[in-house]
């Protein structure tokens, strides 16, 4: 069959890398993709948010299935505009409809989510620009660190925690006067969760859903977790506390009702789950859901997978996956992010990258890299990410701080210490 697999970040080389290797793949398209994806198909320069172009180009190169990488097309109804369409409504789509993207679109209506079906969270209450006397007198009930959070989606950057109650009500004005756009025209005050954090992903056809492998990934650029929130540094799988009695809580407590939830719902819910948890002294509870692939977690869980991943996608169309189940490598894999100067604030682009030809022990999946004049060069904020098997944590990490050293581009800059809490 032919797959296209919209977006252009290290998830996406991901999933492109994994889903190559399938014998039931003719031809795979990636939109708009990058310099490491073009090197497993074609990449097709369509804008990600022109449902019609996109629609078009599936009809016109006979593409039986679309797997949606980002979380935006998902929360703008790519899926609802396919069901739509006669010509469209029989291709596969990978991510749910709209109705099933707000669990991540809006913080909002996820945390309303959660209470109805008793799904353990932190304590919360939404305000909107007409209750901001409401929400500064609200913030002075907590204690710090507060937690306020963007209701729509702000490109990774609508969650700020802070410990002076004056910043914290400073902030509430400035989210709720704009500072986000319209995604911070609600805002959410957040009960602060003390504990370590954890990210569980599913694959769900909306009724039956296989687990794969759990990680922890990094986010903030300094090491010890100092600094601005990015999109991710660094991420390791497996996680040492997520053991199997941490999982069975999970699973009872988190995934099956989320399920459950969505089905009492009439929501139709095809495709990935993403749970980032906190640990509360041996208990899980949801910070956030995503309604894709975690991103640099991607790189660490999809190579833990050695069941045929489009074999999967194609049980998840057709309402099958509860026949299917999933191998995972034993083996732990670490990701180490190689980014660029500045970021996540101002960075220079177009950067030549070298010697990427010299790493032997280790996968490269690109993220913000194109190619031009026959010579890779950056084009984002988080350029590479270096992954590496190894029979622990360590071994896999000692591979990908080897390999990243090898890796030359004008700038650079990764964390030298991922899996330091672990």
């Amino acid at each position: 069959m032919n797959v296209l697999i919209i977006g252009s970040g290290g998830r996406e080389h991901t999933l492109a890398w994994k889903i190559a290797q399938s014998d039931k793949l003719t031809h795979l398209y990636i939109a708009p993709g990058n310099a490491g994806t073009q090197q497993l198909g074609t990449n097709v320069d369509i804008n990600i948010g022109d449902f019609e172009a996109i629609g078009e180009f599936m009809l016109e190169r006979e593409i039986s299935m679309v797997v949606v990488g980002p979380e935006a097309p998902l929360v703008d109804g790519l899926h609802d505009y396919f069901l739509d369409n006669s010509e469209l409504h029989n291709i596969s789509v990978i991510g749910p409809v709209k109705a099933g993207a707000m669990l991540e679109g809006s913080k909002k209506f996820a945390n309303e989510f959660m209470a109805r079906y008793k799904i353990p969270t932190g304590q919360f209450r939404s305000f909107n620009t007409e209750e901001i006397e409401e929400g500064l007198l609200y913030i002075e009930t907590l204690k710090p660190p507060y937690v306020l959070k963007a209701d729509g989606l702000a490109a990774g950057k609508g969650v700020l925690i802070l410990d002076s109650l004056e910043k914290a009500q400073t902030e509430l004005k400035e989210m709720l006067n704009g500072k986000f756009g319209e995604a911070s025209r609600t805002v959410i005050i957040e009960e602060f969760l003390q504990g370590i954090e954890a990210s569980v992903f599913v694959l769900t056809d909306g009724k039956s859903y296989v687990i794969f492998p759990e990680a922890k990934d990094y986010k903030r650029i300094g090491e010890g977790d100092t600094g601005l929130n990015t999109g991710g540094m660094g991420a390791v799988s497996p996680v040492p506390f997520a053991n199997k009695d941490f999982m069975n809580k999970v699973e009872e407590r988190i995934i099956r009702p989320t399920i459950s939830g969505l089905q009492k719902e009439q929501i139709l819910y095809k495709g990935f789950l993403y749970f980032g948890l906190m640990n509360v002294n041996g208990d899980p509870y949801v910070i956030e859901y995503n309604v894709r692939m975690g991103d640099p977690e991607a790189q660490v869980v999809i190579p833990r997978v050695q069941t045929d991943l489009l074999e999967l996608l194609i049980a998840v169309a057709n309402n099958k996956l509860g026949k299917k189940s999933m191998e995972t490598d034993a083996r732990s894999v670490c990701t180490v992010v190689l980014a660029s100067g500045g970021y996540p604030g101002n960075y220079e682009k177009g950067k030549g990258i070298n010697k990427l030809d010299e790493v032997k022990d280790s996968i490269i999946f690109h993220a913000g890299t194109k190619k031009e004049d026959n010579k890779i060069v950056s084009s984002g904020g988080r350029v590479l990410a270096v992954s590496s098997y190894g029979k622990d944590m360590k071994e896999a990490l000692e591979k990908s701080y080897f390999s990243a050293g090898l890796i030359k581009f004008d700038k650079m800059y990764y964390r030298k210490d991922i899996g330091f809490d672990l």
